[in-house]
């Protein structure tokens, strides 16, 4: 499947080295290619992307806002321990506002948006169950930040980044012991529909669902 996560360091020229390398970097360590624990080598990465150092590190300190990287004065710069304590903390804060975005998003996503959203819809719908999981989970990523986009509300769109981001280090380290990833998935279709339709209350209802039932099972296997 291989479903792309945001743009590629090589990817939409309007973006600054830094904000590409943040995005690039962001994506490795949520989707836990760069393992929790792991030292980050500011100068690897700058050769794997093909770019300058300074960019690499604005871009960590980005990350580190984010408590996806964490510097120690001498020791250097490493990917986060991934927290399941951490879990009702954040689900308890994307409860409020998921649904709140899953609704802004059915009232005010633009045309183009909603095409989009069906278009996401589709793709999601005519998925095959033995996907590998971890191309699962990046459509995940993706429908929650379509949905972030169409509710056309940049703080909240970045808030909730954030904390799916967290939730979704989360996910994936319990991600082969989940027996479902593929039903979890699936139940974007109905949610993608609601604010394709432009059916608010029903978009924040499917929305809170989604959230409760994603934490239900990560407890079901911790």
């Amino acid at each position: 499947m291989g479903v792309m996560l945001e743009n590629s360091i090589a990817g939409d020229e309007d973006l600054s080295l830094a904000e590409r390398a943040y995005r690039h970097l962001r994506d490795r360590l949520i989707m836990l290619e760069i393992r929790p624990g792991e030292a980050i080598n500011d100068g690897k990465l700058a050769a794997e992307l093909g770019i300058g150092r300074t960019p690499v590190r604005e871009a960590l300190k980005r990350l580190e806002s984010d408590h996806l990287v964490v510097s120690y004065p001498r020791r250097g710069t490493f990917a986060t321990i991934v927290d399941i304590t951490e879990l009702a903390d954040v689900s308890e804060l994307r409860e409020s506002l998921e649904p709140l975005a899953a609704k802004r998003a059915a009232k005010l996503a633009t045309p183009a948006l909603r095409a989009e959203i069906r278009e996401t819809a589709a793709a999601i719908a005519g998925m095959d169950g033995d996907d590998d999981p971890y191309d699962l989970m990046r459509y995940d990523i993706k429908v929650h930040r379509l949905i972030y986009r169409a509710a056309a509300n940049a703080h909240l769109e970045d808030v909730l980044i954030r904390y799916d981001n967290l939730a979704t280090r989360i996910w994936c380290m319990v991600l082969e012991k989940v027996p479902s990833v593929s039903s979890h998935i699936a139940e974007h279709v109905e949610l993608l529909e609601a604010v394709a339709d432009g059916d608010s209350e029903r978009a924040g209802k499917l929305a809170l669902e989604h959230v409760t039932s994603f934490e239900q099972a990560i407890r079901n296997v911790l």
